[in-house]
């Protein structure tokens, strides 16, 4: 997250996959703590900034949600 600010909506993409096979997370809020969402399984983590900023490849943005899925 070097100079970069992610955003709700955002989807970013993490080093590690998820168990379900997903690298790819959609930001639901931004505060002290990133809340994301798994968008294959819609699975929500609460990761600190600083562990995001290590975790995280690459941000996209924009508002994107999977078929059959809602967003908050």
């Amino acid at each position: 997250m070097d100079d970069r600010q992610v955003q709700v909506g955002d989807l970013v993409r993490l080093r590690k996959r998820h168990p379900c096979g997903g690298d790819t997370w959609q930001v639901t809020r931004v505060g002290s703590d990133i809340r994301l969402r798994c968008t294959i399984c819609g699975r929500y983590i609460l990761l600190r900034r600083a562990v995001l900023r290590r975790r995280l490849k690459e941000v996209r943005s924009g508002k994107a949600a999977p078929p059959g899925r809602s967003v908050d």
